[in-house]
């Protein structure tokens, strides 16, 4: 349709004609003011109290924190006695024992790395005992093996371990960060809270306030902002918002090497997993394989249920004392591709309990049952959470990704065998007590002809004449 001149016609007179363009030029003009006025209003708001959760404005080919993060961390194997020299020789065994080459590709700074104070200028100045040679030599280095590096902050007065955190200090430490010492990651923890009447933005403005200061600095420098790593332990809940400002978010407390603190963890995140995707991942902590209590088939537990559920999958045991057994379980290719699926960026998810009716909340005995898609197939994860060995039996289609009327293909992504065809049911056999299945299944056909009952699920099953079978009779309805 084509688009007319505004004329006058001919029943309209010329003093009509003058106060229509009267009242339009006046309604122009309010809506100007209007706008004038709104836009003044915003300059004097505060940035955080009064406005939305704002995301990364940078959408390029470098964004950051698509997959889940993949490396190492110095927290849980060392704590505070880190330097550089001890960086630098976990670098190298990473890179020989074959740990780059299948993804884990940061190197990550924890706490205790700087002077207690920042210097005459502002700065956050790096511990000259622990890193002679500098921050930006330290990643100068870390790059030059191939891997990012990562380091660590607090949205607070102080870290918590009462060294300088961020808060107020937000753009400059990100410059620091990022342009001057060359970081790739920003772990963003959450101690020294200020008080109420000083921050007045509350837990998600608190780090809104740095999510700003990354934006401003991509948006200046036109490089891709740092990977941004909530350390918020779960509070108000960072599931519904954290997204927004940054790619990953602690979903709990810190993990312990123990198998209470593993079951504790995913329990709370079998309800939440939802919120994992491309650029959105739910982080349950660095893992403790090779640490503390945790017992082989524990640590297979672990390390399986981090990695499906898409959590950020960071090393953090003394990697020159490691034994065979974790490099096996940290090394499982199978797994890792799963968590590091380019096609699928969604987790496995609960489809039954088990020992506990579904939906129940229960640290030491979390869902048994969980499922997820994947590039090449359906994902499976059998989880054992008692002290004695069990069978572990589920019908295919309580998983939603397993179609009725088909047979699959069954991949244990542990002993890296394949495992026959599974029809409408599986078990798996003797699970060790706290121990783990973990399956990939692929549709391999129509299943046999003949099978009985008509339906794996029974309710409701019905013949196209209205027959319908319900496991005990038929009935005409």
């Amino acid at each position: 349709m084509e688009t007319q001149p505004l004329l006058p016609s001919r029943g309209v007179s010329r003093s009509r004609l003058a106060l229509l363009k009267t009242a339009v030029v006046s309604v122009v003009l309010v809506a100007a003011i209007a706008a004038l006025l709104s836009y003044s209003g915003s300059l004097w708001r505060s940035r955080s109290v009064h406005s939305p959760v704002r995301g990364p404005s940078f959408d390029g080919d470098g964004r950051p924190g698509r997959l889940p993060v993949m490396g190492y961390n110095t927290w849980n194997a060392y704590y505070c006695d880190i330097n550089e020299d001890k960086i630098l020789k976990t670098a190298r065994l990473m890179k020989s024992l074959g740990l780059l080459d299948l993804g884990y590709n940061y190197v990550n700074v924890d706490d205790c790395y700087s002077e207690k104070q920042r210097n005459s200028n502002g700065d956050i100045v790096e511990d000259p005992e622990k890193f002679p040679s500098g921050m930006r030599t330290l990643t100068d280095k870390i790059h030059d093996m191939g891997f990012k590096a990562g380091i660590y902050s607090d949205s607070g007065w102080f870290t918590c371990q009462i060294y300088p955190g961020s808060f107020q200090n937000e753009d400059r430490d990100i410059k620091l960060f990022r342009d001057n010492w060359n970081f790739d990651l920003l772990k963003y923890d959450n101690c020294a809270i200020p008080f109420d009447n000083v921050i007045k933005e509350g837990m998600v403005g608190k780090f809104q306030r740095m999510a700003d200061a990354i934006d401003n600095l991509s948006k200046n420098t036109g490089r891709p902002p740092i990977l941004f790593s909530l350390c918020q332990w779960g509070e108000e809940q960072p599931w519904l918002w954290a997204k927004k400002i940054s790619q990953t978010w602690r979903t709990t407390e810190d993990i312990g090497a123990n198998w209470r603190s593993v079951m504790d963890i995913l329990n709370r995140n079998s309800f939440i997993t939802w919120a994992n995707d491309f650029y959105s991942h739910n982080d349950m902590d660095m893992l403790e394989v090779g640490n503390g209590e945790l017992s082989y088939e524990e640590a297979k537990t672990h390390f399986t249920a981090w990695a499906l559920l898409k959590s950020p999958l960071l090393v953090g045991t003394d990697l020159p004392s490691a034994s065979e057994e974790t490099l096996s379980i940290l090394k499982n290719e199978e797994i890792i591709a799963i968590n590091q699926d380019p096609v699928v960026g969604a987790s496995i998810s609960p489809f039954r309990w088990g020992i506990n009716p579904d939906w129940t909340y229960n640290a030491t005995h979390p869902a048994q049952f969980w499922s997820g898609e994947s590039e090449n197939g359906t994902v499976i994860m059998l989880l054992n959470t008692l002290d004695e060995p069990a069978d572990l039996t589920f019908n295919l289609t309580e998983s939603p990704w397993l179609r009725a009327g088909r047979q699959y293909s069954v991949r244990d992504l542990w002993t890296h065998t394949d495992n026959d065809t599974a029809v409408r049911t599986f078990t798996a056999h003797a699970v060790p007590a706290h121990g783990v299945v973990a399956l990939l299944l692929r549709d391999a056909g129509d299943e046999p002809e003949g099978l009985w009952p008509p339906c794996m699920r029974l309710n409701w099953c019905m013949a196209e004449n209205g027959t319908r079978y319900d496991g005990r009779d038929f009935m005409e309805l």
